[in-house]
């Protein structure tokens, strides 16, 4: 039989990693593996989204797969074991040391029995009911091999025999708690014997979401393990209707809500907020409500910078690059910038200071399939305009097959977004956190225009500009506009203001 000391140097647990600077959680989107496939060192184990980006994890040692702690699906904060790896396969079975006969499943839970120990009444019989957890008297608690009594196990085993003699019992609190919650659920007085249902963590959090009783569930899985179908299954016929003499249709459709999916005929469907735009929510309201935004908007004719963009598709030093209205706006940005440096800058609370910045990261905000993304271009300013095509095309390219990674989105000073390309006139940009100003471009259309003192139809889009009021004075923010609108009139001034 395997001993325990054994075990802890032959199992291996792969923790989820903070892949950026500060992540605290990541959502597994895909496995590349199953529990008995045979793993190498730097071998792609799983794909998981950051909180802006996709980030493959490679696993760090040889072995062969024992288990997947976490669904598909399933967000995971940082530090928290993933995968375990049997590193020493040839040297046995990976058996589980048998516990003493016992009313409950002998699984170590996801909290140490000390924390387990201070709980009481109706709380015990809800860890219970979390983690599959039972207080034992010190020195009698059973644990999966591999794992050790402080260590959590998401793997749940089918209940084995009853309690012998002697045994240690749930206490008469616990019960009483557990029959009152029964009661509570409509299933009657729980007996204190009936096995307790087998599910992993993820499942038990849905079907306490849908307020359903596992219970009541009839599992599908293997082993008599509760499957997240099931759960669903067990919802279906609750929300069915039923002949009432008053229907209340907005009861009904209260109850479905949480189900996070659509139900037929159903007038709500209710999303869980995760990933990429739980990040974005929040560094939207961090910086709505920390930075005074100012916003300023401007018309311009921009005829000549699109007759510009025609010549330079055509010029041979150009050829092979991405070349369009987005990389003048981005030149001329950097031309007001330099003209203007004091833009440039961020705030820092903590010191009471303002942190010029002597380079530019100017970030390109990218919408990709999996949301809005800002990654951004190190050091825009020490680029020629080729430098630049190739920088802009690579960004975005990246940006949509969702490659772009989490150091890409870090650093940036300012930020472009082209709400042109909906057909949108302009907006009212948020800025990025950290960030003193934001451009907005909005879409180019043919409009009468005075030009020469005759009205002619001209190529017209306006510019809007938000900045942090703590750092840009209205002064300072209407000449960086003006300058990004008279490069756009006249391109020229890229070569006569530089």
């Amino acid at each position: 039989m395997t001993t325990m000391t054994d075990a802890s140097t032959r199992f291996r647990e792969f923790k989820m990693p903070d892949v950026g600077e500060g992540l605290t959680e990541a959502e597994i989107l895909k496995w590349y593996v199953q529990p008995g496939d045979t793993v190498t060192d730097g071998q792609v184990v799983c794909e998981v989204e950051t909180a802006k980006a996709a980030v493959e994890l490679p696993i760090p040692y040889d072995g062969v797969v024992h288990e997947l702690r976490f669904d598909e699906g399933t967000t995971v904060d940082v530090g928290t074991a993933i995968i375990t790896v049997d590193v020493a396969p040839g040297s046995g079975p990976a058996e589980e040391p048998a516990p003493p006969a016992a009313a409950g499943p002998a699984v170590a839970g996801s909290e140490s029995a000390s924390q387990s120990a201070s709980r009481s009444g109706a709380a015990v019989a809800d860890d219970e009911a979390e983690t599959g957890v039972k207080e034992k008297p010190a020195g009698r608690q059973p644990v999966l091999v591999g794992y050790g009594v402080a260590e959590s196990s998401t793997k749940r085993r089918p209940r084995k025999g009853t309690s012998a003699p002697g045994q240690a019992q749930p206490t008469a609190q616990a019960e009483a708690a557990a029959a009152v919650q029964a009661e509570m659920n409509g299933h009657g007085t729980a007996a204190p014997a009936a096995p307790r249902p087998l599910a992993k963590p993820p499942v038990r959090k849905l079907a306490k979401d849908l307020g359903v009783d596992l219970a009541t569930v009839v599992p599908s899985g293997p082993d008599g393990i509760i499957t997240r179908d099931d759960v669903r299954a067990a919802v279906a016929p609750a929300q069915a209707p039923t002949p009432v003499a008053a229907p209340e249709p907005v009861a009904a459709e209260a109850a479905a809500a949480p189900s996070g999916s659509a139900v037929a005929g159903a007038r709500e469907t209710r999303v869980p907020v995760k990933g990429v735009r739980k990040a974005t929510a929040q560094a939207m309201v961090g910086s709505a409500f920390t930075a005074p935004h100012v916003t300023e908007f401007v018309t311009v004719d921009v005829t000549r910078t699109m007759k510009l963009v025609e010549e330079l598709k055509a010029d041979k030093d150009m050829a092979g690059l991405r070349v369009n209205p987005l990389l003048l706006v981005a030149r001329a940005l950097l031309v007001a910038i330099k003209r203007n440096p004091e833009v440039n800058a961020a705030w820092d609370e903590a010191n009471q200071e303002i942190v010029l910045k002597h380079y530019v990261n100017l970030g390109i905000a990218a919408a990709t399939p999996r949301g809005l993304i800002v990654p951004n271009i190190k050091d825009a300013h020490d680029k020629t305009l080729p430098q630049l095509a190739e920088a802009l095309g690579e960004l975005v390219s990246t940006a949509r097959e969702g490659r772009t990674t989490p150091a890409a989105m870090q650093g940036g000073t300012v930020t472009i977004t082209n709400v042109g390309v909906f057909g949108v006139d302009t907006g009212t940009p948020i800025l990025n956190p950290g960030e003193s100003a934001i451009l907005a471009v909005g879409a180019i259309k043919l409009q009468p225009w005075v030009h020469k003192g005759k009205v002619k139809p001209r190529q017209v889009t306006t510019l809007a500009l938000s900045f942090d009021h703590r750092l840009v004075d209205g002064e300072l923010g209407s000449k960086v506009l003006a300058d990004v609108a008279a490069v756009l009139e006249q391109p020229k001034r890229l070569i006569t203001w530089v």
